[in-house]
């Protein structure tokens, strides 16, 4: 079953963390949003295997966006 990540802020995707194909464990930080100059780190809400990134570095996000999709 597939699990969406989602952004918990709004601001911007400062650094991917992962990449598609990758296994993360719960807890692992799989990218870091800036917003107002604080880097708030991202984390898997569970083990998986990463299938889709759906968002760029540099590109804004609003909070509750879709971000990754884990499987």
């Amino acid at each position: 079953m597939a699990t969406d990540i989602c952004a918990h802020i709004t601001g911007t995707v400062w650094k991917i963390e992962v990449t598609p194909g990758q296994q993360v464990a719960e807890g692992d930080i799989v990218l870091i949003l800036e917003s107002m100059k604080m880097e708030m780190p991202l984390e898997a809400p569970a083990s998986g295997t990463v299938t889709t990134i759906k968002v760029k570095e540099g590109e804004p996000v609003q909070e509750g966006a879709v971000v990754l999709v884990l499987d």
